[in-house]
């Protein structure tokens, strides 16, 4: 019986979606708005990391990236974790996949449209129970006119329920297939087994497949990812003591001398413990990229795994004595 990855993992996601283009072009296809006469028959995977334009500038890294036939790009990610500043990156990412069509002198009706998928293992939206975003460029007065160019899917994995997109079978197969394969499942369900593209897809996050080398990057992605929420749910707490304090010095401004002063020791305090938060989470980086370097992974893995740049990497397997 066999042990199945969690296909959510950085490494596996990779290596269904980055390395098998029939399998991508299945689960675009299903989770993308295409109408049927505009389904994707055939891709060419495209360089991931795109470099900045200005020197020095922090490189954007996405999980797969790919073209079709009518030279639409595609841009697909896996993401643990929501960010406030995690639309302005889909933004500037496909901003960027979309400027760089043209070379010099080009005319821009040579540009093609670019889609996002991002997949997220987190909710964001609070105000709904939807769990399917599509973005756009609408006009606001008549939404039928629409500005090809643009277009961004956000998908919350965890309110996701199968039962109710019964009328979109393969959409709601392969988000299962996502959500539901993980360490624990030790058989694919039937209704996932019988359908060609989704078996494949757990056979290849099927456990005796992977080297002794991948299966510590899997384990040290899911450390990293750990140590995140650990460091997130600190963060919020922290934030939350510190809302509380400033609130008990401003009342106590108004008469209490001595209130103040206690306030001002509870921020010193505090300070010093997201310092301490701080230091944990780059030790906890420096863990990660010692552990993927020894395994022998390349650089730009480690940066894949540890979210930080490969001169960030280089500068403390230095620090190490490890190059």
């Amino acid at each position: 019986m066999a042990r199945y990855l969690d296909p959510k993992n950085d490494l596996t996601f990779k290596r269904i979606f980055g390395e098998h283009p029939d399998l991508l072009i299945d689960f675009l296809n299903a989770l993308m708005p295409l109408t049927p006469d505009r389904q994707i028959k055939e891709i060419e995977y495209l360089p991931t990391e795109q470099v900045p334009d200005i020197l020095g500038k922090k490189n954007s890294v996405v999980d797969v990236k790919c073209k079709d036939k009518s030279d639409r790009v595609f841009i697909i990610e896996m993401q643990m974790f929501w960010t406030d500043d995690f639309m302005q990156r889909l933004v500037f990412n496909a901003g960027k996949a979309y400027i760089r069509q043209l070379k010099k002198g080009d005319s821009y009706n040579l540009l093609h449209p670019v889609y996002t998928l991002a997949i997220l293992n987190e909710n964001f939206d609070e105000k709904t129970g939807s769990f399917y975003h599509h973005y756009g460029i609408i006009n606001r007065e008549n939404s039928d006119e629409v500005i090809e160019g643009l277009e961004f899917v956000l998908v919350e994995l965890l309110k996701f329920q199968s039962e109710k997109w019964s009328e979109r079978k393969m959409t709601a197969l392969w988000l299962r297939f996502l959500k539901e394969v993980d360490e624990g499942m030790k058989e694919l369900p039937e209704e996932l087994a019988i359908h060609e593209k989704i078996r494949q897809a757990a056979e290849l996050c099927e456990e005796a497949g992977f080297t002794p080398e991948e299966l510590a990057a899997y384990e040290a992605y899911w450390d990293w990812v750990r140590t995140e929420k650990t460091l997130r749910a600190g963060a919020l707490a922290q934030g939350k003591k510190i809302g509380l304090v400033e609130g008990e010095v401003i009342g106590m401004a108004k008469g209490l001398a001595k209130g103040l002063a206690k306030g001002e020791s509870e921020r010193n305090k505090l300070k010093f413990e997201l310092e301490a938060a701080q230091a944990e989470k780059e030790a906890a980086q420096e863990s990660v990229v010692r552990n993927c370097h020894r395994a022998g992974f390349s650089i730009e893995t480690i940066s894949t795994i540890s979210e930080l740049t490969p001169e960030q990497i280089i500068e403390i397997l230095k620090s190490h004595a490890l190059i």
